[in-house]
């Protein structure tokens, strides 16, 4: 749905526009890759969702949202359908107990360097763009800080975590008493 969310506020925008825009807005709440965007875009032309609103130079396609496709952005954004919550790195947490404490240790570091990074490129992100002020803005400020203060609470719970895995005694240590 990102895409074609992208294309409904940015109509008449190519492949590669919206890959950059993916990069600079969404890449916080929903990655894409070149080629998962350009199969996406195929899918939602093929589906009549979107259109090609003109080809420019070297195989260039614009796109615009087709009325089946407001209808189908607009189904999805009202529906009441929790998604599932899946979150892999709290599955790899509670499977760390195969790991010895250090290992679990090390490998929480590496996930809060990275929740510091992408909190760091999303305070960037705050300061740097300039805000208007429309809705799409509004909503999107809306997201940026949640993402902020989410990555916030994972930090401050992973320091939490470490604590907790320096309190404790480690499997094999207890193991190795018996």
């Amino acid at each position: 749905m990102g895409a074609l969310g992208l294309i409904a506020q940015y109509p008449d925008s190519s492949g590669y526009d919206l890959l950059k825009m993916f990069n600079e807005s969404l890449a916080n709440v929903w990655p894409a890759t070149q080629s998962q965007l350009y199969n996406e875009l195929n899918r939602l032309d093929a589906d009549g969702l979107v259109e090609i609103s003109s080809r420019g130079a070297r195989g260039r396609k614009n796109y615009r949202i087709t009325e089946d496709g407001r209808g189908e952005l607009r189904a999805w954004l009202t529906s009441s359908d929790p998604e599932p919550f899946r979150n892999p790195m709290l599955l790899r947490v509670f499977l760390l107990s195969e790991v010895s404490r250090s290992e679990a240790d090390g490998i929480l570091d590496r996930v809060e360097a990275t929740s510091r990074a992408w909190r760091d490129r999303l305070d960037a992100v705050a300061e740097d763009v300039p805000w208007d002020d429309t809705d799409a803005d509004l909503y999107a400020r809306i997201a940026l800080e949640y993402g902020r203060r989410s990555l916030t609470a994972q930090i401050e719970w992973l320091d939490w975590a470490h604590r907790e895995i320096g309190a404790g005694t480690d499997q094999a240590t207890r193991d190795n008493r018996r």
